[in-house]
């Protein structure tokens, strides 16, 4: 199997010891976004919908760096600090996808990294 780890700088970089992402043989993993902004490294200012615009605007960012693009995602995990927040992040969230509509689950956690509203990450086909 041959692994190549996926770094780029329009994108937040990772605030732990791990990977913006990983391709393995012809698959990325992308690790979860949150709202950081990636040039400050701060969080965004706004609602969860507003949030959810710089999660999806850093995945496909991250995406794009691994030779992939939104309408090659497979799976997505969006993670919920609020439940009550599902219908605001699908909006966003379907409008990045458009007519792809890659197998999903939503997940209420307890906290997120920073206590920000909202992570998804996914795994998407290169090419």
């Amino acid at each position: 199997m041959t692994l190549h780890r996926v770094h780029t700088d329009d994108a937040p970089a990772a605030i732990g010891p791990y990977s913006q992402a990983m391709v393995a043989d012809g698959w990325v993993f992308c690790s979860g976004q949150i709202p950081l902004d990636p040039v400050s490294m701060e969080l965004v200012d706004g609602d969860v919908s507003a949030q959810t615009e710089q999660v999806m605007t850093n995945l496909r960012v991250v995406l794009e760096a691994a030779g992939a693009r939104l309408d090659t995602v497979v799976k997505t995990t969006i993670f919920l600090a609020d439940m009550g927040d599902f219908a605001a992040v699908n909006a966003v969230y379907g409008r990045h996808f458009g007519d792809h509509r890659p197998a999903r689950a939503t997940v209420a956690v307890r906290e997120l990294p920073k206590s920000v509203a909202v992570e998804i990450e996914c795994v998407a086909r290169v090419g």
